[in-house]
């Protein structure tokens, strides 16, 4: 069928435009001599995660843990989860997740990593661990340098556990002109990478040295020390990334319906802020002219017009750039994979509601 003739609202995602934004990432990361491990938090989907391993990913990174038993289920088998997976059951499905993945995830005090080692060691298995290094974006993580050797020496002495590196995430430099951004990275970044060769310096097998995201992966994968990257929204391209100049094309969209024409200048759709985020950034009407202003609320999208325009009328269908893919994705059950104007393909989001 036609992508015009679907049921509204519907996530799309352009296959043309997604395998070209794949492989041109993976080759990206190839030229710069850093692996590939994209994040798949907005992305949800294991059929496009087997496309990026395809592409040459070495992996993917998760957000939770119930992302990244979704991924193992589907076949995925390298997976970092870059966050702290906190509590008993938490720390007794990881240990499970061992027997059909190889894992590593993120920490940042002993107390967890006493955790995870205990639940680990009961299955007689040893789980990968990195050091989360808080590089300037004051989130999670330990201090670079002295403490976060002292933790990772700390975490190499129990019995379950393997420490394997570090990682960040610089997304404080974010929203900077592109000079600022550089710099600014180079300072995050540089922490990260001193203090891998910090804990090599201590004996310590510090292999990983992950950071970079779709907003900094063109500063952060040419800095030497780092061994991957995790930018994983550039696949898709959003209003977002194109203001923090990404050019990938964009390949994610939601399709609506005109619902109703009160005047001229006002468009209702079916695809609000339960179809469509506007969180961070703004949803575009694709060939729409003199749009004023954009609003959401729960069901309805609307949109002010500067002149006059009835072209459009009741029951037509009116698609969107999405705004930024990560918050409009884990909205939809599925998404519709199209080659033109035709579907081919319907992926289940089967990590969708995945935040435990």
């Amino acid at each position: 069928m036609l992508k015009q003739e679907l049921d509204t609202p519907a996530l799309l995602v352009d296959l043309e435009r997604v395998e070209r934004n794949i492989a041109e990432m993976a080759a990206f990361f190839r030229g710069h001599g850093v692996g590939w491990r994209p994040h798949t938090k907005g992305q949800k989907v294991p059929e496009i995660a087997h496309m990026e391993i395809e592409a040459g990913a070495l992996g993917i990174t998760c957000a939770k843990l119930g992302e990244a038993e979704v991924m193992a289920e589907a076949g995925i088998r390298d997976i970092l989860i870059a966050n702290q997976v906190v509590g008993r059951q938490k720390a007794e499905r990881l240990a499970a997740l061992l027997d059909r993945a190889d894992v590593v995830v993120a920490v940042d005090s002993i107390e967890n990593g006493e955790e995870l080692s205990a639940a680990a060691h009961a299955r007689g298995k040893r789980l990968r661990v990195i050091v989360e290094v808080d590089n300037g974006m004051q989130r999670a993580g330990v201090a670079p340098g002295d403490p976060a050797v002292e933790l990772a020496r700390n975490l190499s002495a129990l019995p379950g556990l393997r420490f394997c590196g570090v990682m960040a995430w610089e997304a404080h430099c974010l929203g900077r002109p592109m000079d600022e951004r550089r710099c600014c990275c180079e300072e995050a970044v540089g922490t990260l990478v001193a203090t891998a060769r910090q804990c090599r310096a201590a004996g310590l097998d510090a292999g990983i040295v992950s950071c970079g995201g779709t907003g900094t992966f063109m500063i952060t994968a040419g800095i030497e020390g780092v061994t991957e990257i995790q930018a994983g929204g550039g696949i898709f391209s959003d209003v977002l990334y194109e203001s923090w100049g990404v050019e990938h094309p964009f390949a994610l969209t939601v399709m609506s319906t005109v619902t109703s024409r009160p005047t001229p200048r006002r468009i209702i759709t079916d695809a609000g802020r339960k179809a469509m985020s506007m969180d961070i950034a703004t949803p575009r009407a694709i060939g729409l002219d003199h749009v004023a202003k954009v609003a959401l609320s729960a069901e309805h999208g609307v949109v002010n017009l500067s002149e006059p325009d009835t072209s459009l009328r009741v029951g037509d269908k009116l698609e969107w750039i999405v705004g930024y893919g990560d918050t409009t994705v884990f909205l939809h059950d599925e998404m519709v994979a199209t080659r033109g104007d035709r579907v081919e393909k319907v992926w289940p989001v089967l990590a969708r509601g995945k935040i435990k």
